[in-house]
C-alpha cells in the first residue's frame, strides 16, 4: 500500500479546527480568535439582533476601533459623524454582547492586526479571521488567520465557525542572507513583483528558507500582512524559538509551566519533510535590493535603483492597464526611479507601524533633518507602541527632525479619517496598498520599507537608503 505524504503547516491546522466537511462544498471551520472594529462589525452586529441572538462565544472575540478614528486628539470628542457614529456603535454593541472591547485611549487600543500580536492574543495553532484583509499578519505566528466579509463576520459571532472553502498549499523559499540596508518589506515587495497581484490566488502560502528565519516576528509580520496583496488567502509561517521569546510574558500569554506545556506543542507545527505543496517556488536574498512600488498596485514595484519598466517589459495583457497606472502616477517608463521629488512620507499602518519600525526610523534620522517641503506623519500602531516610542526617546529624535508623531489608527493606510494625502501629492508609504485613490482622492503612492521611507523625507526625494547608512 502506497504511505501518504506528510502534512503541510497549513494542513494540521486547518483539519484540527474543521467541524464538518460539506460533500463538495466548504468546510464548517471553528475559529479560536475573532478580532473585529467598529467598520466592518455594525452591520453583523445588527444581523444577529435582527434574528434574536446573542455572540455564542463572546469570550474569544476581540474588539478595537482602529480604521476610521482621528489620529490626534483622541481625548476630545470625534468631530467626524460617520466616525463618531461607529465607534459609538463598537462600544454600544460590545457592552451588549459581553465582547471585550479595547478603545479609544484605553492602554490597549490600536490597530487590530497589531495588539493582537502585543498582547500575546495571536498564539500558534490558531484558527483567526477579522473583518479585514490583513488579517493574514497573524500568520506569521504559525496560525491560520485571514479577512473576512461582513455577512461572514455575523456568521462567525453567531456560531463561532465559519464556511470556508480549503485553498491550494504554496511555499516560497528564501534562502541566503539579506544585503544591508534590505528589510522584510523589501523581501515580500520583492515576492510580490515576481509572482504579481494574482500570483497567490487560490493558495495560502508558507514562507521558509533561511531568510525568513533570520526575520524578527515584526518582520515575519511584515512579510504575512503583505500575502493577500499577491492574490493569496494567506501567509504563514512556522513557529520557533523567535516566536516563543517574542510571546512569553506577553499579557494575555499563557504563563509558567503552562507556557511551557504550549511550547511543546506548538513546536510540532512545522511541515512535515514529505509534506507535498501545490506549489513551490524559491527566491535568493542576493538578488533582493530595497524596493519600491511605481504603479497603482503592489506588484508594480522595482529595485530603487532600476528604471520604471518599458511598456515592451511588462506582459503582453496587462499594458493598457499599466500605461493607465503610469498616467495616473505622471511617470515616464524607462526613467530612473530615485531622484523623484517626495511631498509626504507616511511610517504606520498594520504592515510597519510596530516598535521595531519606529525604532529603526528614529535610529536613521537621528541628527538629520527632514526637508522642508515634506509632510511626514508617523503613526504608531497601538497605545503600547506610542507609549514605548515616548519612553525610549523615539518622539524626541522624531520631533526634533521634524516628523509628526501621531496617536494610534490606520491613518493615511486608507484615508477613511482626516489623514488624506492632497490630489496630485506623491507619498512615500510604508502601508501594504497603492491603488488609486487609496491615501486620498487623486493621491499617488509609493510603497517601501520605513529606512526608505525614512531617507525620502530626509532628502525630499525617493533615495536609496543605503547610501546613507
Amino acid at each position: 500500500m502506497k504511505e501518504l505524504a506528510g502534512k503541510t503547516l497549513f494542513d494540521k491546522i486547518w483539519d484540527a479546527h474543521v467541524v464538518e466537511e460539506i460533500k463538495g462544498g466548504p468546510s464548517v471551520l471553528y475559529i479560536d480568535k475573532h478580532l473585529i472594529h467598529e467598520v466592518t462589525s455594525p452591520q453583523a452586529f445588527a444581523g444577529i439582533d435582527k434574528r434574536g441572538i446573542s455572540v455564542f462565544r463572546p469570550q474569544h472575540t476581540i474588539a478595537t476601533p482602529d480604521h476610521n478614528i482621528p489620529t490626534v486628539d483622541q481625548h476630545l470628542t470625534i468631530q467626524d459623524e460617520l466616525s463618531r457614529f461607529q465607534v459609538d456603535k463598537l462600544t454600544e454593541n460590545c457592552e451588549k454582547h459581553g465582547v471585550t472591547l479595547y478603545g479609544l485611549n484605553h492602554p490597549y487600543q490600536g490597530i487590530v492586526h497589531v495588539i493582537g500580536p502585543e498582547l500575546g492574543i495571536t498564539q500558534p495553532g490558531m484558527t483567526m479571521v477579522c473583518g479585514d484583509s490583513h488579517t493574514s499578519t497573524h500568520g506569521a505566528f504559525g496560525s491560520v488567520a485571514f479577512g473576512i466579509g461582513t455577512s461572514e463576520v455575523e456568521m462567525v459571532l453567531a456560531t463561532q465557525c465559519i464556511l470556508q472553502p480549503k485553498p491550494g498549499k504554496m511555499r516560497i523559499t528564501v534562502d541566503g542572507e539579506l544585503p544591508k540596508g534590505v528589510t522584510a518589506k523589501d523581501v515580500i515587495l520583492y515576492i510580490i513583483s515576481k509572482i504579481s497581484t494574482s500570483g497567490g490566488t487560490g493558495y495560502f502560502i508558507e514562507y521558509a528558507g533561511s531568510v525568513i528565519r533570520s526575520l524578527s516576528m515584526e518582520g515575519r509580520m511584515t512579510v504575512c500582512n503583505m500575502s493577500i496583496e499577491s492574490g493569496a488567502r494567506g501567509g504563514i509561517i512556522a513557529p520557533d524559538e523567535t516566536t516563543f521569546d517574542y510571546i512569553k510574558e506577553k499579557e494575555f500569554a499563557p504563563k509558567g509551566e503552562e507556557f511551557d506545556r504550549a511550547v511543546k506543542s506548538w513546536k510540532v507545527l512545522k511541515s512535515d519533510e514529505d509534506a507535498v505543496f501545490d506549489q513551490e517556488l524559491h527566491f535568493d536574498a542576493a538578488d533582493i535590493e530595497p524596493m519600491i512600488t511605481y504603479g497603482t498596485n503592489p506588484g508594480m514595484g522595482a529595485k530603487i535603483t532600476g528604471h520604471i519598466p518599458f511598456v515592451e517589459e511588462t506582459e503582453a495583457g496587462n499594458r493598457e492597464s499599466y500605461k493607465k497606472s503610469l498616467a495616473y502616477m505622471d511617470f515616464e517608463a524607462g526613467t530612473p526611479i530615485a531622484g523623484r521629488k517626495v511631498d509626504y512620507v507616511f511610517v504606520g499602518s498594520c504592515t510597519n507601524g510596530r516598535i521595531e519600525d519606529l525604532r529603526e526610523v528614529a535610529t536613521f534620522i537621528k541628527g538629520r533633518q527632514k526637508a522642508d517641503h515634506v509632510t511626514a506623519w508617523i503613526v504608531p500602531g497601538s497605545k503600547q507602541v506610542e507609549k514605548q516610542a515616548i519612553k525610549e526617546g523615539i518622539a524626541d529624535v522624531l520631533e526634533k527632525a521634524g516628523f509628526q508623531l501621531r496617536q494610534p489608527g490606520c491613518s493615511a493606510c486608507l484615508a477613511m479619517n482626516d489623514d488624506k494625502v492632497p490630489e496630485g501629492k506623491l507619498a512615500v508609504s510604508t502601508s501594504n496598498r497603492n491603488f488609486e485613490g487609496r491615501q486620498g482622492p487623486g493621491s499617488r503612492t509609493m510603497l517601501a520599507s520605513p529606512i526608505t521611507a525614512a531617507a525620502a523625507a530626509v532628502t525630499g526625494t525617493v533615495t536609496d537608503p543605503r547610501s546613507m547608512l
